[in-house]
């Protein structure tokens, strides 16, 4: 299940650099959770075809991954920016409970927008 779970998140980081019918029967495998067979006959090969691309792919993302890290430097850039995100609010009840700074204020919110666009999809 978690291989599964990393194979579909990579996907995500470098299925671009994949081939089509590669990408394609990943995407329908991790992503849709099609069978082998099910891929097999939507692309009009065999099934044998199927889970050869299927390893492929997962050979080369782990691959991308391993020379890239992408994926593992977009983990701690998103735990990062959540840990922010908790201290700014807890920065911000201090604030209204003690001293009340607008300097602080104005700071906190230029800092939770900044988290909410990088944080948005």
């Amino acid at each position: 299940m978690l291989k599964n779970f990393k194979v579909s998140s990579l996907l995500d980081f470098y299925g671009n650099a994949l081939t089509d019918k590669q990408l394609e029967a990943a995407q329908c495998y991790y992503n849709e959770d099609l069978s082998l067979s099910e891929i097999a006959y939507n692309q009009g090969i065999t099934r044998q075809g199927v889970r050869d691309a299927i390893k492929r792919a997962e050979v080369q993302l782990f691959e991308m991954e391993r020379k890239l890290k992408f994926s593992k430097k977009f983990s701690v850039i998103f735990e990062g920016l959540e840990k922010i995100e908790k201290s700014v609010l807890k920065i911000e009840v201090v604030n209204k409970s003690l001293s009340f700074s607008k300097d602080i204020c104005k700071s906190v919110e230029e800092i939770k927008i900044v988290i909410r666009e990088l944080l948005k999809d």
